[in-house]
């Protein structure tokens, strides 16, 4: 894949509009086909078919941030129950990547 897909969490939202990232979080809510995933706050997914998440799993969301911040899923990977995932870790993985960007992925101008 040429893309990056830099690791973000809700915060990052608007500073990555219109590109592709990861996001890791808690399946809070499903409706048809979309969901809200607590992603250090909430973030509304716009699922695709082959999405098929779970109430109370953690998942990572690879999609692209649209205009409303929302985020349109192309792959998602449930990770099963959320208490099995370390979130704590999860988001300093995510501090990392953005505060040393130059090793993970360029920023666009």
């Amino acid at each position: 894949m040429s893309e990056s897909t830099p690791r973000i969490t809700a915060q990052y939202l608007e500073q990555f509009s219109h590109q592709t990232v990861r996001l890791l979080g808690k399946v809070r809510q499903l409706r048809g086909e979309q969901a809200t995933i607590d992603a250090g706050g909430n973030v509304s997914i716009y699922l695709n078919r082959d999405s098929h998440l779970q109430l109370n799993h953690a998942v990572e969301i690879i999609g692209k941030v649209q205009n409303d911040l929302s985020v349109r899923v192309m792959a998602c990977t449930d990770f099963g129950p959320e208490n099995e995932i370390d979130f704590v870790a999860a988001e300093a993985v995510v501090d990392a990547t953005h505060r040393y960007r130059e090793i993970f992925y360029e920023k666009d101008t």
